[in-house]
């Protein structure tokens, strides 16, 4: 795993030497567009929309759109009057419980490894942190932008996590979602034990990227078969959407469904299991 930055984290006068490393990655499939007739990829060009024609980079300046079609030119000294100080440095400017936090203000993490001097350091704060469900809110500066960011523990390590800032959260006050609705009860019991019925441990490994995997498939018998047209893998049938009327029957026929097929599971022979 390569390191994207190297600073520390700091809060009080304590400092923490770390490195910090991507948490997560994006693996998608990677396509290129390419000429029909010869399979030539296809190469992206620079051109101005008034006239179509070709544009040099050295002739390409950075404009915002203050009205339609108006545009206000900013320089490299515009852009660096306003850059903020790389510190190297994970501020952390107060510590707030966890739990307060709306989840969508979290956007994406980064493991921090302890350079050897700051290890019994960083293991205070990782376990001060676990122990009093709480997070750091700090500033840090990564490649020339300045994020919101939070330093959580996860297991063994700290984590830092980019945030959105509050005015990023587009607000919902313009969808037309129902307010308080009054739900017999009977329905409320019934939804609620076919939650239970549905309830399990979680276990992200469960879940895989169906539509990933199926490409894969065909790109693979497309390339066996040299480029040439294969027969597409089966779509799994899906549940229809239906309008539903009756609510009851469908929360009843629901749970009878998840009850059935988890009683199949229980009643099934050790033996089968084992060898399925």
């Amino acid at each position: 795993m390569r390191p994207i930055w190297k600073g520390a984290i700091s809060f009080g006068l304590v400092n923490i030497p770390i490195t910090l490393y991507p948490a997560t990655r994006r693996d998608e499939l990677r396509f290129q567009f390419l000429r029909k007739r010869d399979l030539s990829p296809i190469n992206n060009k620079r051109v101005a929309e008034v006239d179509g024609k070709e544009v040099a980079w050295g002739d390409i300046v950075r404009g915002y759109q203050y009205e339609k079609g108006k545009f206000v030119v900013l320089s490299d000294d515009d852009f660096s009057r306003v850059d903020v100080e790389a510190t190297q440095t994970v501020d952390i400017q107060e510590f707030v419980e966890v739990d307060d936090i709306n989840p969508m203000l979290f956007s994406k993490p980064y493991y921090m490894e302890p350079v050897k001097s700051g290890t019994k350091a960083y293991a205070l704060l990782r376990d001060v942190l676990s122990g009093t469900n709480k997070v750091g809110i700090a500033k840090v500066v990564i490649k020339t932008r300045e994020h919101l960011a939070a330093v959580k523990a996860q297991g063994d390590a700290l984590v830092l996590e980019l945030m959105h800032f509050a005015d990023e959260i587009i607000p919902s006050g313009d969808l037309h979602v129902p307010g308080e609705i009054k739900i017999a009860k009977k329905e409320s019991d019934m939804a609620k034990q076919l939650v239970a019925s549905m309830t399990g441990k979680w276990d992200p490994k469960k879940y895989k990227d169906d539509y990933k995997e199926a490409l894969i498939e065909v790109i693979d018998k497309k390339v066996a078969a040299g480029g040439k047209k294969v027969a597409a893998p089966k779509k799994s049938k899906g549940v229809k959407p239906t309008n539903v009327i009756d609510l009851v029957a469908v929360l009843q026929k629901s749970i009878q469904q998840h009850g059935s097929s988890k009683k199949k599971t229980v009643t099934q022979p050790k033996a089968r299991r084992k060898a399925a």
